[in-house]
This record gives C-alpha cells, structure tokens and sequence, in this order.
C-alpha cells in the first residue's frame, strides 16, 4: 500500500518535476549498470594471468602482463573518472548550473552592448563558457550524443571522411605513396578480383602519436583510396629499427647462426605485419566494401539523423522541458538542443548503441569471412593476434561487457570463427 502511495506522489508531481527526476533516475541507473559491467571486466583481468593456449605460439608472457596491467590500471582510472562525472553532472543539474551559464553569458552579451534580441551570440558566448567549463572539470557537455554513437560505430559520412583524408589529416601526419614492389602488385590484384576501385595506396606515418596500427579506404565511387599506417607494416615500422640495438642482439637477414632464443625474442618484440598479414588485413577491411556495410551504416546514419531531428522538431516548443532545467521564461534553441539530445534522447541513445552494437559486431565475422573466401584466414589469424598485441589488447573478455562494448568480437571469438569451416 505505501509503494502505491509513493507512485500515486511522484504521478501527482508537475511534469516538469517528473521529467527532471526520470533524467537523472536513468543517468544514475546507466551508470551503475556500466559499473558493474566494468567490475565484471577486471574480474577477468585479475584472474586472467596466463597466456590462452591460442596464443601461446605468437604472443609471450611479458607481453600478456604489460597488456594485462595496463587494463587494469585504465579500468581503475575510468571507475573514479565515471564516478567524479557523475557525481559532478548530478550537482550541476540540481543546483541549476545550466540557467546559471546561460544567464552568465547574457549578463556578458550585455556587458559588451548585445541585448536579450542577440540569441545568437549568446548562445555562442555560452558554447564558449560551456567548453571551457568541459576543459577545466573533464565533464562532457554534449550537444550531440546521438551522433558520437555513429563515429564510434563507424558510421561516417563518406563526404566528411574523404575531406578529411585529403585535406586535414596531411596537416597533422605524413602521407606517402606505397613504393612499387611486391606488396603494392599484390593489393591492386586482389583488389582488381573484387573489382574495388582503386586509385591509390598511401603510408602513413602513424608511428608519430601512437603504436597502434590500422588501415582504412575512403573515396567517392571510381575513386577509392587505401592508407595503411607505417605501424600496421614489419618493414615501416619506427619500432621494428631500433630493437636489435636496443637489446644489444645483431641477428642476421637470412637468420642462420641466430640462436632459438635470439629468434624467439625478436619475434615476439617485433611490431607490425607480413605482407601476407596486410593483405589479408586488406581483404577483411574490402569485405565491408563488397558486403556493402559501408552503404548500409550511410543509410543509418541519415535514417537516425532524420529521425533525431524529427523528434527535435516535435519537442522543441514543450515548456515542461525547459522548465525542468530551471527555464522559465524562456525556450533558447541551444539550450533545446542540450536538453534533449544529451538528457530526453539518453534512453534512445542506449538502445540504439546497443542495437549498433550487435550490428557492427555481425559486420565484423562477415568481413572475416570474405577474407578467409580469398585463402586469408591463416594469414588473417596471425595478423589479429599481432594487431592486438600492438595495440595492448587484452584478449580475455567477460561475455556480457562485451556484448554491451565492443563493436568488434573480441579476439578469442574471431579466431575461433576463423577455424570453423562454416560460417554464416
């Protein structure tokens, strides 16, 4: 009788009371399910200490712990970081920090001669205060939550990819044509077999800000283009040239006379990739071209944008919402914008992560399957393991973190999928 009571209480509060109570109901409710995905995770990196019988060949024990504590110490920084946003994103909205900003950067509109007619400008002196708020507390002031999903999913528009590509990213990294020779010859004549348009094959110096390795096509229809970082390749790799100085170990080229030690060691300490292990990198990343995952995410991505907007359009003119966030007397279109795809789209947001989720993840097995159709997967199965160890992935995952995380299968499941002899 008395939990009936209490619904009956909250169902007589004003709408704008019950909106602002269910955002941060949901806020703290989808945080602590991410806690305690999170603790299922470092359960699995404090017990995991032994490298999986898969790996044992490729990956060695030194490697696996340096993976493993660094897990462990990232998971330890985002359990107080989640925490302190949290904690700091609850106080800001119950002490009205969001009218407060916007009133403060009115009162500096006014300050410097533009009126309350001045929307505009103030909703850019509030972006302004907003960013610099972000920067100083760590806390995200998104407006465009529902759109950071897609960029982690992968859902680019290709518009913005190929601007990128050609225009912003030289600024920042070195790009150079992939000299002529064996591994040039091999790309264009598999990508010529699945009749991929391809124009050119670029080397990027990635090695630059990060040791992870990647590669990636972009390009409008007959003009495709493929990068590949220098840290994806054994013989680009800034790594790979000072690791026989660095160990005080001179093997030599043709490896007669290297003891089994010395082999092992320089093996395991190695970064990058085969030739044969670029390709078959190459024939996984040309399966979601073939497979047409790349126009599938387009057709997402505008779907979810008309969608979002459609149901901005409807919300906007609602006064509960902005009354629940302490405006009154007023409806900025800014301030809509925050409040409902940060806090009303949070729900949507969730769902439609996890739906992408599992989408992405099914993308991921049907590209490696096109790549073991060409005769890649033994040399996609070693790639894999040295793609991770590079990037310090740890390669034991707990099943439900990531099924909710990972929009790629953890690595364990892809090799074993690439072992079956029949994939769906």
């Amino acid at each position: 009788m008395g939990t009936w009571a209490s619904l009956d209480v909250v169902w007589e509060l004003p709408a704008e009371k019950q909106i602002f109570g269910a955002v941060l109901l949901f806020s703290w409710t989808v945080y602590l399910w991410e806690t305690f995905l999170a603790q299922r995770q470092r359960r699995i990196y404090k017990t995991t200490t032994h490298v999986p019988p898969e790996l044992e060949q490729i990956m060695d024990s030194e490697t696996f712990e340096k993976s493993r504590l660094y897990q462990l110490d990232k998971s330890t920084f985002s359990f107080w970081s989640g925490l302190y946003s949290e904690a700091e994103g609850t106080f800001i909205l119950l002490f009205g920090g969001i009218p407060y900003l916007w009133r403060l950067s009115g009162r500096f509109c006014g300050y410097i001669g533009f009126g309350p007619e001045y929307e505009i400008t103030q909703s850019l002196v509030f972006l302004l205060l907003a960013t610099l708020f972000s920067a100083l507390t760590g806390l995200p002031w998104s407006l465009y939550n529902t759109f950071v999903i897609e960029e982690k999913h992968g859902f680019n528009h290709q518009v913005l990819v190929t601007i990128y590509a050609d225009y912003i990213a030289p600024l920042f990294d070195k790009f150079t044509p992939l000299p002529e020779g064996k591994l040039k010859q091999e790309i264009e004549v598999m990508a010529k077999n699945i009749d991929f348009p391809l124009t050119k094959v670029y080397v990027v110096e990635g090695s630059k800000r990060s040791s992870h390795s990647n590669a990636y096509f972009y390009g409008f229809f007959k003009n495709k283009r493929i990068v590949l970082f220098d840290t994806l390749l054994e013989e680009y790799s800034v790594l790979n040239k000072g690791i026989q100085e660095e160990s005080g170990m001179e093997p030599h080229n043709d490896g007669e006379g290297d003891s089994e030690e010395i082999k092992v060691k320089i093996k395991n300490k190695k970064q990058g990739c085969k030739n044969e292990e670029v390709l078959a990198v190459l024939g996984h990343e040309l399966g979601h071209w073939k497979l047409g995952h790349t126009v599938k995410n387009i057709i997402i991505s505008q779907t979810n944008s008309f969608l979002c907007f459609f149901l901005f359009a409807v919300l906007i003119g609602r006064k509960e919402l902005f009354a629940a966030f302490g405006f009154y007397d007023s409806q900025p279109t800014l301030i809509g914008l925050l409040i409902i795809f940060q806090f009303i789209f949070s729900p949507y947001n969730e769902v439609l992560s996890f739906c992408l989720t599992v989408l992405s993840r099914r993308f991921e097995f049907q590209a490696d399957a096109f790549a073991r159709k060409l005769g890649k997967a033994k040399d996609l199965y070693s790639a894999l393991i040295k793609l991770n160890k590079d990037n310090l992935g740890f390669p034991v995952s707990d099943w439900l973190f990531s099924m909710w995380h990972y929009s790629h299968p953890p690595l364990l499941e892809r090799l074993q999928a690439l072992k079956n002899t029949k994939q769906d």
